[in-house]
């Protein structure tokens, strides 16, 4: 009886191939990294006055062109604000105790050669706080000053939590494309120019931390 043996794979590849292989994934994956933080959280605070939680936060990143022209065709953009208040547990994960959003409006009048930001709460958000609403700007580069910063954004209220206990915020900044029109969508799906976000995390400070 003739026997028929196959060589591993492994052994039949040639190791070139193989390190070329793996210097392709590794490329791949440092652009897609490149890809999900073209917004960079450069300023991040979370104080605590009492019972209450303020975030402020600096997001900087450029708009990308084919975002630009979208917005000078009257598509309006929003940007998504996302912040949550997680308590340590040295036992277990940390335990999620609050979370907000926020949305921001940034739109071009063509009739006025105007832009507009209009930030709004979300849910659990309080839009009164921090931001003024139906802000109007002569230029582009003043409306997205107003987008990239966020003051004193009331986003919880922790009555029933220990005054000791040690808080972390997680926050979060991202260009909302559920929010487009559906063919924008559609184009905007797998490219990388429409993926703006970024976050960070910091410890909540103020009254009743350590």
């Amino acid at each position: 009886m003739t026997v028929f043996s196959m060589p591993c794979w492994k052994s039949a590849l040639p190791k070139a191939w193989l390190r070329f292989f793996l210097l392709t994934c590794l490329v791949l994956a440092g652009a897609m990294a490149r890809a999900q933080t073209q917004a960079e959280v450069t300023l991040l605070r979370a104080e605590r006055s009492v019972n209450e939680v303020f975030v402020s936060a600096n997001v900087n990143f450029d708009l990308p062109p084919v975002v630009e022209e979208a917005l000078l065709k009257g598509i309006p953009m929003f940007f998504l604000l996302e912040a949550e208040l997680y308590q340590d547990r040295w036992y277990w994960y940390d335990k999620r105790i609050a979370s907000a959003q926020r949305q921001v409006r940034l739109a071009y009048q063509p009739l006025t050669r105007r832009w507009r930001v209009n930030p709004s709460a979300g849910a659990g958000g309080d839009n009164t706080q921090g931001l003024s609403l139906n802000q109007s700007f002569d230029t582009l580069a003043d409306a997205l000053t107003a987008v990239r910063q966020v003051s004193q954004w009331k986003v919880a209220d922790l009555a029933e939590t220990d005054l000791t206990a040690k808080i972390k915020l997680q926050f979060r900044f991202r260009l909302d494309l559920s929010q487009l029109p559906r063919p924008f969508q559609i184009g905007a799906i797998g490219q990388s120019e429409w993926d703006i976000q970024g976050s960070a995390r910091t410890a909540l400070r103020g009254e009743g931390t350590r």
